[in-house]
């Protein structure tokens, strides 16, 4: 079976989490830098890592990397890796992304420039060929340009690992499914433990959280670009890993994760993902504002995302709203609050410093991920999910 070196990149600040999740699908890890774990595997890994990784954004076949300060360093380095290796005749390839930080050559376009017309110069010399009909299966290629050094990665998964297929309708300013993913792993909560999301617009984290406790993975219900190539990695692969993901569905599991929200449209789109996902039973939506805010058990999650005050007309009521939900908060006996903001005044409003304050990037905008950790439950209350 064939080796490779691959590459998921993900979002800044969460290489971690990403980690352990390669760690416990059974990979060596090479190396981890900033927005991306890089680990060993072969062709069984490139369809697991896709369907089961829920913090990655793709996966990536490492091709190659070499130093270059200028243009010709590019097209020459491009020129020395084995295109012809992975890339047919009628094969479809362009550079889908470049990204330069702290690199002499920093335009995007005229690294994909350039780079594709050495890869056709490859080819051209492998195939003796002169011009190529790209009628064939598609070959994405990304790279990225760090301190002059250029790591190339062959696309083998499409369209982003966050787009899991069941989320059609969105709020207004949605939170990732990896990132929602990737916060939810940030916490000790396991599925017999509660989960409340007081904003849960679209409702992606009680969902997220769901399908974690009901055992599913992320990506078998979707397509990926590297199903098509045959000669890289067998169908067989593709079949296995998805029959390995439909074992270990468990939709009997007993959960208590709810998903509140104050405008009952964004509560009938939540129930809606959620049944798109196929977790719909083991998630109650209820239109609730966060003043409502309350629960009768103990030793509770809050993990929510709750509104930054980006928009203009929304500022002036950050301070009001976050006091509120520190109120809340100190009413739930016992609880823990995690909790994604852009809103730097977050912990003055609250009433309270977090525990554990963790920077990460929500897009490109800077985000904080404050950790307000409650006690742990006595033993015997943990396994009935107080």
């Amino acid at each position: 079976m064939r080796k490779f070196e691959l590459i998921a990149p993900c979002h800044f600040g969460m290489e971690s989490v990403l980690k352990r999740e390669i760690t416990d699908l059974g990979y060596d890890i090479t190396e981890v830098a900033d927005g991306r774990v890089t680990f060993f595997g072969d062709e069984e890994a490139l369809c697991r890592a896709n369907i089961f990784l829920r913090t990655a954004e793709r996966i990536l076949i490492k091709l190659g990397g070499f130093h270059a300060e200028s243009f010709e360093e590019l097209f020459q380095g491009t020129l020395a890796l084995p295109w012809e290796e992975y890339i047919p005749e009628n094969g479809k390839f362009w550079v889908a992304k470049a990204a330069s930080v702290k690199s002499k050559l920093f335009s995007p376009s005229d690294i994909q420039s350039i780079m594709k017309k050495a890869m056709v110069e490859r080819l051209k010399q492998k195939y003796r060929l002169e011009w190529f009909r790209e009628d064939g299966d598609h070959f994405p290629v990304r790279v990225f340009l760090m301190k002059d050094q250029v790591t190339v990665g062959l696309d083998s998964t499409g369209e982003s690992l966050h787009k899991r297929g069941y989320r059609k309708l969105t709020a207004k300013a949605p939170i990732a499914e990896n990132l929602a993913a990737a916060l939810i792993l940030l916490t000790p909560w396991n599925k017999d433990r509660i989960l409340v999301d007081p904003f849960c617009g679209s409702g992606t984290i009680p969902i997220e959280a769901a399908m974690m406790a009901a055992g599913m993975a992320p990506g078998m219900n979707r397509g990926f670009t590297a199903e098509s190539w045959n000669h890289i990695v067998e169908k067989k692969n593709w079949y296995d890993t998805l029959d390995e993901a439909r074992e270990m569905v468990d939709l009997t599991v007993d959960t208590d994760i709810q998903g509140y929200d104050i405008d009952d449209h964004m509560v009938s789109i939540a129930r809606e993902n959620a049944k798109l996902a196929g977790v719909e039973k083991l998630i109650h939506f209820q239109r609730r504002g966060v003043e409502e805010l309350s629960h009768p058990k103990k030793y509770g999650f809050l993990i929510t995302n709750p509104p930054y005050g980006e928009r203009l007309q929304e500022k002036e009521e950050m301070p009001a709203l976050y006091r509120l939900i520190g109120e809340r908060y100190k009413a739930l006996d016992s609880w823990s609050m995690y909790l994604i903001t852009a809103y730097e005044k977050a912990e003055a409003d609250i009433g309270r410093k977090a525990d554990k304050n963790r920077k990460l990037y929500n897009g490109m905008m800077k985000t904080y991920y404050y950790q307000f950790q409650g006690p742990r439950p006595p033993k015997a209350g943990r396994a009935r999910g107080e």
